[in-house]
């Protein structure tokens, strides 16, 4: 038998484990805004992560305290800059819950309308920033020239393009321009027709898939667990929406026309296949709204408040199925004109620490399509 020898060759450090941690942000083009991740590696394999938060707060439920009800309004629909009119509505259901109020039947119509197009230009921006995250620059400029053309509506409903401030305690602003629902329909006829452009230029594209499928799989568990809701939740198999669930303003008449779209592989591509449903749906759904405003008779689109508008004493809680998940407020009234206290539950908040979850075990590499998955906003996170 011929005898072997072993050499033993000094490899010095290498020899040694050691982990490394690494700041993703808050300064990073694909944080969506100043969030940070806080992640230790082992190579590029990440071993944990922790979302540290706060670089944006500006303490909205304080300064709802010193508002009155009509004054609130404004600081509501900041916090999702994407959402702004699903925003207001929260905080309008609430106050109007608390006095016991009926809202016109063409206000809850026209709410409902124009939240379903808030709820498009929402998904849009993600539509067009998910791929440009992962190196796809194309989508971004259909997704802003679709924006655009609501934006338009939008803007001449509201008089504003991001903040519309047109949701009152009792309804709405004023009513409709003259002419304005011809050129909105026109609109969403057209958005509808080039929405097509998403499915074949992104979901056919093998290199987003490969990007993405079976990347950053959400369990249902983990989904209950965190309170994830949404889009992500649903593309995770847990089939829930506030709008078929418990229907407000005018939904539960449009049952026919809501889909609940759900997926169950939990991954970054279920997850942009329920958005992207979801954006075709708002669009068939506004359609109907417009249909059925076309069918209403003239009439008033809010209540006479009186000068001072005082909730009485009390608490209740208003939630919504916002573009980007569960929107609630919790209001807890001393009879006042202002709020005792006003409670935010943000969408993103939630669904941001399923990071936690998501991240570890992943590579590096895969890190910026997870995050970027869960479609959230810094400021709903912040509050």
């Amino acid at each position: 038998m011929t005898p072997t020898t072993e050499t033993m060759v000094g490899i010095g450090g290498a020899a040694e484990g050691t982990d490394m941690v690494l700041n993703i942000g808050p300064q990073h083009p694909s944080t969506h805004g100043v969030l940070r991740l806080k992640l230790v590696l082992d190579g590029e394999r990440i071993l944990s992560a922790e979302p540290v938060i706060g670089y944006m707060h500006r303490g909205a439920e304080k300064l709802f305290e010193a508002r009155d009800y009509r004054q609130i309004i404004v600081l509501a629909n900041r916090h999702d800059w994407l959402s702004a009119f699903s925003n207001e509505l929260g905080v309008v259901l609430a106050v109007e819950r608390m006095l016991g109020m009926e809202v016109p039947e063409r206000a809850v119509w026209l709410r409902t309308l124009l939240a379903e197009l808030n709820r498009v230009l929402n998904h849009l921006m993600f539509l067009g920033s998910y791929p440009l995250e992962l190196g796809g620059i194309t989508p971004i400029f259909y997704a802003f020239t679709e924006r655009e053309e609501l934006q338009h509506v939008m803007e001449e409903v509201s008089g504003g393009r991001m903040h519309y401030m047109f949701n009152r305690v009792g309804g709405l602003k004023e009513d409709l321009p003259a002419g304005w629902t011809t050129r909105a329909r026109g609109a969403v006829a057209g958005v509808r027709s080039r929405m097509d452009r998403f499915d074949d230029l992104v979901l056919g594209n093998e290199i987003f898939r490969g990007r993405t499928r079976g990347v950053g799989v959400l369990s249902p568990a983990a989904v209950h667990a965190y309170g994830v809701s949404g889009p992500i939740g649903r593309a995770s198999g847990v089939d829930f929406d506030l709008r078929r669930d418990e229907p407000y303003l005018a939904y539960g008449e449009l049952g026919d026309v809501l889909k609940v779209v759900t997926r169950e592989e939990g991954d970054c591509l279920a997850r942009f296949e329920c958005l992207l449903a979801q954006t075709h749906n708002a669009l068939d759904l506004a359609g109907a709204c417009l249909d059925r405003l076309a069918e209403l008779p003239p009439g008033p689109v809010n209540q006479r408040l009186p000068k001072v508008l005082k909730a009485p004493e009390g608490h209740t809680y208003a939630w919504t199925e916002n573009p980007l998940g569960i929107n609630g407020y919790y209001l807890v009234s001393k009879g006042e004109k202002t709020p005792y206290r006003l409670k935010l539950r943000s969408a993103s908040y939630n669904n941001i620490q399923a990071i936690t979850e998501l991240l570890p075990g992943t590579l590096v590499s895969d890190m910026v399509a997870i995050l970027g998955s869960l479609f959230f906003v810094v400021g709903d996170v912040d509050k």
